[in-house]
């Protein structure tokens, strides 16, 4: 049988793990100014902030909002190595050393 595959994007990704991957990416400070929610900025603490969007649908909805809009703000990860630009050979920065010294 095939395993069920969602399009849900938010498909097995708590709030938890969505609060988390935001403060890492933006920082509490960041995330006050981007949603204005008091949990983010007195004290803010994945405690407190966890109790009140459980409860709060609207609030929990912007940062689900936020964290999708992370998503798709990150580059996509590629299974193939990204391309070697060519670029000028670098100036040997002893190369007038190795020219000026008797061998």
């Amino acid at each position: 049988m095939n395993a069920h595959t969602s399009k849900d994007p938010l498909h097995g990704v708590t709030l938890e793990m969505q609060i988390n991957s935001l403060v890492a990416q933006y920082g509490w400070a960041e995330m006050a100014k981007r949603i204005n929610i008091n949990c983010f900025k007195s004290d803010p603490s994945l405690k407190s902030s966890l109790k009140f969007l459980r409860r709060t649908p609207w609030a929990r909805g912007e940062v689900e909002a936020l964290y999708l809009a992370s998503l798709n703000a990150q580059p996509a990860a590629r299974d193939e190595p990204a391309e070697e630009t060519e670029q000028a050979p670098a100036e040997d920065p002893w190369s007038k050393w190795r020219v000026n010294t008797p061998e």
